[in-house]
């Protein structure tokens, strides 16, 4: 446990902050992709050459290898394989230091071994393997120990929710008539399953980019960013807080994984916010609802723009560009709660001496070149995404041989390579596992049949449109399955299961997806699995379950947008003029600001129940993009406001005397 004394001209007070330990505990209980092997010494150092050694085959194979998608993929996933048994125990009673059982080294050759197999065979079985009925007995026994090791790795580093989910799309497969040699080469041996679209996104996009994220947070860009944001704002009412927003929106660019930002930059903004005054549930809310908001933020979403981008067959500048407004308001709405707590609790911003020099910032402006590089190369469409991110990634290795505070150094490259390698693991898999239930749905036919069954539901629930009702069944299926599963492999199970279900009853197709994306999303931060939560509670030594609730209400926006921008695709930016953008902007932004001051309950004065729903109403009907129901909100929203300032000016005037 750290200790910091806050200082005061008559009181030193003891603000306690988890440390890292801390942190590690926690998460090892909640979190499984956290529930690690230990190595040491020359055991550590042989895993770390291989994983650095994966990331090298991830980067060569994605731009210069030409053999068959299979080759390459299975390939690929022989090698997760091993690097997850290397990596991930059976449970955690087997964390001991350089340990691992012999049947894990069973399971891992074998498993390996089934995929390597297809790999190094497929130039005989591409004209042999024609259909299930061509299977033999050993082509039945590889598919059936290829599929169980990845299973078990998904148990063991991804959770149970995603395998309950396959589970139950496999035995409804089996029931409908598909014989278990049929279903076995349509999950093994096409690329309808286990090497479906996930998988190869994964191989060919997302691996790289996981591994130029952990290049780019060797240069200092974390550091720089937690800067940038003191610089900013760290002076105005409640600073460090507001610094923990900003830094966490830019560091969000850089990392896709809500819990790594809570960690990162949590570690430096969450004792700063305590020692301002901030309550622990509240610290440890602000950087785990902001960490959470990076995956939204682009450029890079955590991997998952992607995915959307190769789903919905549009460019990946599209998607980057449709979700810039969702993700300011989902910001805006986590800085406005935070600068009305201030104002409630009095707070102060830091001192001028505490506030980093702007002129030593400006130095490193350096730092952001390998962001530029990869958004310009990205937007261009000059160069495919997977030679922009390697290029990047030589851009981040020269920027940060420049920085003498924290200069790169061949160790560094290593760690970096190793670090990539073993990010990429736990989104193999879980989209491995999401091919399984997708090549299931495609198989039965199950899609049309659950297109069939909501759309009767939502139906039959008065008073209520259908779109709604189906809208808020989705959401809950994306909570509840993101509880654990990372946001990719998310993504992808609600983009073949509901995604086309709101589709066929009419939401456009983007607002579809991005709405499915978010709500996986803010399962990091939802009660009663909020893993970003927890880990900002545990630097916060505060209460997960709490800090969980809260970080909920700071992330209202995001539990909002998307039913905005199904019901009204202009938040999107879609189908609108210039001069509907700019009223959207304008009137979206005060709409948040009415939700937010309704969640916290302050505006100039404590706010009433009444006085909260009125202000939340008049917020909502400013955030739909409509001329009507923007008048209503404004002139709402305006008599509030009205009703409270002069409510606080009245009591702050001294009683007059007689």
């Amino acid at each position: 446990m750290s200790v910091f004394h806050k200082h005061d001209t008559q009181v030193e007070e003891t603000i306690e902050v988890g440390t890292a330990e801390d942190v590690e505990k926690l998460m090892r209980k909640y979190d499984r992709e956290s529930n690690t092997r230990i190595w040491e010494g020359k055991p550590a150092l042989v895993f770390n050459i291989m994983a650095a050694v994966f990331s090298a085959y991830c980067i060569w194979s994605t731009l210069f290898s030409v053999a068959a998608l299979e080759k390459r993929l299975t390939s690929f996933l022989a090698f997760i394989v091993i690097l997850g048994y290397l990596n991930y125990p059976a449970s955690k009673h087997h964390v001991r230091v350089n340990y691992i059982p012999w049947y894990d080294y069973v399971i891992m050759v074998l498993g390996a071994s089934a995929f390597m197999y297809y790999a190094l065979s497929y130039d005989s079985l591409v004209g042999v393997l024609t259909s299930a009925s061509k299977m033999t007995t050993l082509h039945v026994v590889v598919g059936v120990i290829g599929i169980l090791s990845l299973i078990e790795l998904c148990r063991r580093c991804v959770g149970i929710p995603i395998l309950c989910v396959m589970g139950a799309f496999v035995i409804y497969a089996l029931t409908t008539g598909i014989t278990p040699a049929r279903l076995i080469y349509t999950l093994f041996y096409s690329t309808g399953g286990v090497l479906a679209t996930p998988v190869q996104v994964c191989a060919k996009y997302i691996g790289i980019f996981i591994i130029f994220g952990a290049f780019l947070e060797r240069t200092g860009i974390a550091a720089f960013f937690i800067d940038m944001a003191n610089a900013l704002v760290g002076g105005f009412s409640g600073g460090p807080a507001k610094a923990a927003v900003v830094a966490s929106a830019l560091e969000g660019m850089v990392s896709g994984s809500s819990v790594a930002n809570t960690v990162g930059s949590g570690s430096m903004t969450i004792p700063m916010m305590k020692r301002l005054g901030y309550k622990p549930e509240f610290a440890g809310a602000v950087e785990a609802a902001a960490s959470t908001g990076g995956q939204i933020m682009p450029p890079i979403m955590g991997a998952a723009a992607f995915l959307m981008a190769e789903y919905m067959n549009v460019t990946y500048a599209e998607v980057a560009t449709r979700a810039i407004l969702p993700a300011i308001l989902y910001f805006t709405g986590i800085f406005i709660a935070v600068h009305l707590e201030a104002k409630k609790l009095g707070l102060r911003g830091m001192s001028k001496d505490q506030l980093p020099k702007v002129s030593k910032l400006i130095r490193k402006v350096y730092l952001l070149l390998p962001l530029v590089l990869l958004v310009g190369l990205v937007s261009s469409g000059a160069r495919s995404m997977q030679f922009a991110a390697s290029v990047s990634i030589i851009a981040a290795i020269l920027v940060a041989f420049f920085n003498k505070d924290d200069r790169i150094t061949l160790k560094k490259i290593f760690e970096a390579l190793s670090e990539g390698g073993k990010g990429v693991i736990t989104v193999a898999v879980a989209c491995g596992i999401a091919g399984i239930i997708a090549g299931c749905i495609t198989a039965t036919g199950l899609a049309s049949k659950l297109i069939g069954a909501v759309i009767a539901a939502s139906n039959s629930v008065p008073f209520i449109s259908p779109t709604m009702v189906a809208l808020f069944l989705t959401m809950v299926c994306c909570i509840i399955l993101g509880m654990g599963v990372p946001t990719t492999a998310n993504y992808c199970i609600m983009a073949s299961t509901c995604a086309p279900i709101l589709i066929t009853i009419g939401v456009p197709k983007m607002a579809a997806h991005f709405f499915v994306f978010y709500f996986g999303i803010v399962a990091d931060i939802t009660p009663p699995v909020a893993l970003a939560a927890y880990a900002g509670s545990a630097i916060a030594k505060s209460n997960p379950m709490k800090t969980g609730i809260n970080a909920t209400k700071l992330a209202i926006g995001a539990f909002v947008v998307p039913y905005i921008f199904c019901l009204n695709p202009a938040m999107l930016l879609i189908d609108v003029t210039p001069l509907g953008v700019v009223q959207i902007i304008i009137t979206s932004l005060i709409g948040i600001f009415g939700v937010a001051a309704a969640m916290n309950g302050y505006l100039y004065r404590k706010l009433n129940w009444a006085a909260r729903i009125a202000i939340c109403v008049a917020g909502l009907m400013m955030m739909d993009p409509g001329f009507v129901t923007d008048l209503i909100g404004i002139a709402l929203m305006a008599a509030i406001m009205l009703i409270q300032y002069l409510g606080a000016k009245k009591a702050t005037q001294p009683p007059v005397s007689a």
